[in-house]
């Protein structure tokens, strides 16, 4: 058994990206606050990276020999790259609050039982497995299988899985962004909404990965050409520490770690007198005169009425609100639908029409706002203000 072991600046770049991301992923996943319960997937994505890079250190480095029962240990993590991407992407931009995510995770939960075959062989076999990967020209060792690792014969087929599972879910985001995008009036080339322009950024940058991944995998012989993809993802995760560092709000707005934009308003015109007077003409507009119950409401929109840049009027909601434009609209709207629940006098109007009221073009798409931010439905909210 060939037990030599070496570290060069590549796998210590690697190791940094792996330490980082699990610190973050926590950050990430304790900060899924009331408002923003989305980044708990965004977390959980960091995570299954950061542990999918760990495990490319140890092969990378030769150090895996040094724990050969934990072999393979990531490799189920790849069927959660994918629904993570799409579920939070889904939640961000939706708000959607879905109980049923789990229903995306059914595939990987399956490959982890399936990996079972593979956990309970020898380690000399496990080192074999190693070898094959990544040392294809070093003799292997004499490791009968007692029992096969592949009953049903499809680990040959799992590079491919995953690739072709990550493409349906990278589609199935694109396309929450883009109809969060038509509603906006833009194209999605031309956003104005952080969350949006981070959402689009984000899957750009994991389509990077995909085909990366492939073309790693069409060149290189086994798996000695994943350090590349290591490398890469390693660099967006460092990005994103650099970030957190020089910005102690990144946490409690929209943040998208997978996103190389570093300061988006470094180089705005804006002076802090400016940024005021724009917010206060946001204000008027939603209070005075209740424009969030416009159902045709958007960025583009409420820029032209207070005759400011949708770039500006973006800018001044995230600096000075903490909040994106949609996340701005969402809480003025719930907090006349409380009111208007509270009215005895009302008690007459439907959810569907107090959701109407306020600006929503639809009954679900009221309820899980109302659910997001209240942690009650419209319908339980109401009776417990009436009792109360």
């Amino acid at each position: 058994m060939n037990t030599t072991t070496h570290i060069d600046f590549l796998s210590i770049f690697i190791f940094i990206g792996v330490f980082q991301g699990i610190i973050l992923s926590y950050f990430f996943i304790k900060k899924s606050t009331l408002n923003i319960k989305a980044n708990k997937y965004q977390g959980l994505l960091l995570l299954s990276l950061a542990l999918l890079l760990s495990e490319q250190f140890l092969n990378l480095t030769g150090y895996i020999v040094k724990v050969l029962p934990i072999t393979n240990y990531s490799e189920p993590l790849n069927f959660t790259l994918g629904p993570l991407l799409y579920v939070f992407i889904n939640e961000r931009v939706n708000e959607s609050g879905h109980k049923k995510n789990w229903i995306h995770f059914v595939i990987f939960f399956l490959y982890l039982g399936y990996m079972s075959f593979d956990f309970m062989q020898s380690n000399d076999f496990k080192y074999n497995t190693y070898v094959n990967s990544f040392h294809p020209d070093w003799p292997l060792l004499n490791a009968p299988m007692i029992f096969s690792n592949d009953p049903l014969k499809i680990k040959n087929y799992v590079n491919a899985a995953t690739a072709l599972q990550m493409i349906v879910y990278i589609l199935l985001a694109l396309l929450q962004v883009l109809k969060k995008v038509k509603q906006t009036g833009k194209s999605i080339l031309n956003i104005d909404d952080e969350i949006l322009e981070s959402s689009r950024n984000m899957i750009f940058h994991i389509i990077t990965v995909v085909m990366m991944f492939i073309l790693v995998k069409l060149s290189f012989k086994g798996d000695t050409g994943d350090y590349l993809v290591g490398f890469y993802v390693s660099v967006f995760i460092l990005i994103t520490t650099f970030r957190v560092m020089n910005d102690s709000t990144y946490f409690d707005r929209s943040a998208f770690f997978l996103d190389i934009s570093l300061s988006k308003y470094s180089k705005s015109s804006l002076t802090e007198v400016d940024k005021m007077r724009i917010l206060d003409n946001i204000t008027l507009e939603f209070v005075s005169k209740h424009y969030f119950s416009n159902n045709l409401a958007s960025l583009s929109d409420l820029a032209k009425r207070i005759g400011e840049s949708s770039h500006h009027v973006s800018q001044v909601i995230n600096e000075k609100l903490n909040q994106s434009f949609f996340e701005l609209l969402a809480s003025y709207r719930v907090e006349e639908a409380k009111r208007i629940l509270a009215d005895k006098n009302k008690n007459n109007l439907t959810v569907e029409e107090v959701s109407e009221t306020v600006g929503y073009n639809s009954k679900a798409a009221f309820n899980n706002a109302f659910k997001r931010l209240t942690d009650k439905t419209p319908s339980e909210y109401r009776k417990l203000v009436n009792i109360i």
